[in-house]
């Protein structure tokens, strides 16, 4: 029972960090508020939670970047492709070259395969822990966007790399053509198995849906299992299975433009990812400072480097580490802007250089996170010998010690940064927003005139169908004079949130009875969980476009 109360007040740590973010006077991260809670429950005296590196890794990785690459937007990322893989991937290698010598030159006891590998699982970042930090000084949209891109692709290049390393580290040798054809085929083959297992999986539901019927429940599981499913058959190919989630993330985004699957389905696997993201997410910053003490100890005392260490050395090359990355990235995304404003000139049009301190702001939003902490765990234990793998305490610790710097730092800086930063508005958003909201109501216009009486249909009722066809067809009509009759769009807008005000008291009101009926006998519990489920359902729907 040991190990199920440590994971039990492992979840209850992440509920709790829920609430506790929320309160605090400062603005917290939402993993640095986990880590701490996680110290918290090591000095219970608890045994640690040891898990085996690649069960933690396929455990954590695969469901987290499946659901980046579905829910990442994808106007942002093709419109900002260009600067979106400088930073996925000419930064990643930069930062791999540049902090794995950084990294040898400080510790030179650490072989530099090692360094480079450390240095590669360093590169990635970590946008939930930039949302949660600008969550009360919120960053400009569309760098959020270029963070998210960036993120969603560094992932992949970045394990791809570690994975490269770790390789050299355990075999002695590195060829650069060999890897140049492995990486080819580690990549396009991950990719490609993510994409077919995708299409091959909606085709088979949709089949399925059409010949039985849709089970929510049944739908729900398996979009759950499809991460692991791609991540493990792109393994069994030895292709990237990473990438392989990545890119069915991507392809199911497209899949559910395809409008197949029911509301009532949709709604829910919305609410379970939502919660398997706070969940798992929070579970390994939680673990990260459950094992936080153990990782100092093992750092402080550990065998496998001969090199004399103290709490002030360990802490003096972990901020010199954060401080190299910081300067990397610095430097990488100033020099990439000026040879883009180069080209930019050369081809005739006028380079734009953005302000210096959204410069400043890009560099302090490499935080570290999930995926660095997800990788450094997965080194090997031994190398094919049976004897230790070099310092794979000391990168253990350096990793952890990375995340929490990177954390704060940004949690301390990029407010400063941003606070008071006036920008234009992002009319093309607004603009694209009205042109689809008019498309929509046109068609659900025509489909009013063409839909028919319901089945069955009794004539008695013809003046209920009909009184009822010119309620919503009113409503279709009305948001298209208030588009289009030179009413401006602020005050359409006000008109909706007055209209969601309104509907949200008044569903409030009906839930409350019938909850109260059920509550004295006067109505059965199946008939009020039913009615309030389709409370609940259109409730949601107008809590989702409050929350956009």
């Amino acid at each position: 029972m040991g190990e199920v109360a440590v994971v039990l007040a492992m979840l209850l740590a992440v509920v709790a960090s829920g609430y506790v973010v929320r309160v605090l006077p400062v603005a917290l991260p939402l993993p640095l508020v986990q880590i701490g809670l996680g110290v918290a429950i090591a000095s219970l005296g608890w045994h640690p939670v040891r898990l085996e590196p690649h069960t933690f890794f396929i455990l954590f990785l695969p469901p987290l970047l499946f659901l980046d690459g579905w829910r990442i937007p994808k106007v942002g990322l093709f419109r900002d492709k260009g600067v979106i893989l400088e930073l996925a991937l000419g930064l990643v290698l930069f930062t791999v070259v540049g902090a794995g010598f950084l990294i040898h030159w400080l510790i030179p006891e650490l072989p530099l395969a090692v360094s480079f590998a450390l240095a590669a699982i360093l590169a990635p970042t970590d946008p939930v822990a930039v949302g949660s930090i600008a969550a009360r000084v919120p960053i400009p949209p569309r760098l959020m966007h270029i963070l998210e891109g960036e993120s969603l692709l560094n992932d992949a290049s970045g394990l791809v790399c570690f994975r490269f390393a770790v390789a050299a580290a355990l075999t002695g040798s590195f060829s650069l053509g060999s890897a140049a054809l492995t990486f080819l085929w580690v990549a396009l083959a991950g990719i490609a198995t993510g994409v077919l297992l995708t299409v091959g999986m909606a085709s088979i539901q949709r089949l399925l849906a059409k010949r039985f019927g849709e089970e929510p429940g049944a739908s729900i599981l398996l979009n759950l299992l499809l991460p692991f499913g791609a991540y493990m058959a792109a393994e069994r190919l030895e292709a990237s299975g990473i990438l392989a989630a990545v890119a069915a993330g991507i392809t199911m985004s497209y899949v559910e433009l395809g409008g197949r699957a029911l509301a009532t389905t949709r709604v829910r696997r919305n609410v379970v990812w939502d919660t398997v993201q706070f969940a798992l997410n929070g579970v390994m910053f939680v673990l990260l400072g459950e094992q936080l003490p153990d990782i100092v100890r093992a750092a402080l005392q550990g065998p496998d480097l001969p090199v004399p260490r103290d709490i002030w050395w360990l802490a003096g090359n972990a901020l010199a580490i954060s401080l190299g990355l910081i300067l990397l990235r610095l430097s990488w995304v100033w020099i990439s802007l000026q040879l883009s404003r180069m080209a930019a000139r050369r081809a005739g049009r006028e380079g734009i250089m953005p302000r210096k301190r959204l410069i400043f702001a890009t560099s302090l939003a490499g935080v570290r996170g999930a995926i660095t902490l997800a990788g450094i765990l997965t080194l090997p234990l031994a190398l094919p010998g049976g004897a230790p793998f070099p310092g794979r305490d000391l990168a253990v610790f350096l990793a952890s010690a990375v995340i929490v710097v990177s954390l704060v730092v940004a949690s301390i800086g990029l407010p400063g940064v941003l606070r008071g930063l006036e920008l234009p508005p992002e009319t093309a958003a607004e603009i694209e927003e009205e042109r689809a909201r008019q498309a929509a109501a046109l068609a659900a216009l025509g489909a009013i005139d063409t839909a028919g009486h319901p089945d069955p249909y009794d004539e008695k009722d013809a003046d209920i169908h009909a009184s009822a066809a010119e309620q919503v067809r009113g409503l279709y009509q009305h948001r298209l004079g208030g588009g289009g009759d030179g009413t401006h769009p602020a005050r359409v807008r006000a008109a909706e949130e007055a209209e969601r005000h309104y509907r949200l008291a008044a569903l409030a009101a009906e839930r409350k009875v019938l909850q109260q009926m059920a509550r004295h006998g006067q109505l059965s519990d199946e008939t009020a969980r039913r009615l309030v489920q389709e409370i609940d359902l259109v409730e949601a729907r107008y809590r989702s476009a409050d929350a956009h």
